[in-house]
């Protein structure tokens, strides 16, 4: 009796061989990953710079907005509900509380476009980014509104809640930016006291 073991595998068929059948979906799938690794999918850090890139983009547009008195308004009932960010309207009024907003939008943005190339820029970015995306999660569940009460409220989401649902990603996205960044700021620091 040999003291190694040799798996059989069952092929297509039923019958066990030696040799494992390759599916059709295993070829497509196979085939798809060589085409993405080819175009550079793989590429160090691309993930990283395309997270990046999007978020200043988004800040970018979204602080353009702040500008404009449509944009102040469509604001209201946010801010109305908004347990953080209630108080921006006693102290600076309807517009000038997204005047506030697009400005820090912008700051952010700015400080994450830097992070490209000075992490700790980066670092201050992504914890702006946090602290922004939180306040607006919080306003969730104080929405009037927000689930649909003819499909059975909750989690039948509606109107300014289910606008709100893209800020879970974008913190998401914001912690990933801040690990990034610390890690990579840690990493130089400790490689600068090597030397």
């Amino acid at each position: 009796m040999p003291n190694s073991y040799s798996p059989k595998v069952i092929g297509q068929s039923g019958n066990t061989t030696g040799k494992a059948a390759t599916s059709p979906f295993a070829v497509l799938m196979n085939l798809l990953i060589k085409i993405l690794a080819k175009l550079g999918l793989l590429t160090k850090d691309l993930d990283y710079h395309l997270v990046r890139a999007s978020m200043v983009i988004i800040y970018f547009f979204f602080g353009y907005q702040k500008w404009f008195a449509y944009e102040a308004h469509d604001l209201i009932p946010f801010f109305k509900n908004g347990p953080l960010i209630s108080w921006m309207y006693p102290v600076f009024g309807i517009q000038g509380a997204s005047w506030f907003l697009g400005v820090s939008e912008w700051l952010f943005g700015a400080l994450l476009f830097l992070g490209f190339w000075n992490k700790k820029l980066g670092i201050l970015g992504a914890l702006g980014s946090c602290v922004t995306f939180i306040m607006t999660i919080t306003i969730i569940p104080f929405m009037p509104d927000g689930w649909n009460a003819s499909a059975g409220g909750f989690p039948a989401m509606q109107g300014n809640v289910a606008f709100l649902m893209k800020d879970l990603v974008l913190f998401a996205v914001s912690v990933y930016l801040l690990k990034q960044d610390v890690v990579r700021v840690s990493l130089s620091e400790d490689s600068a006291k090597d030397f």
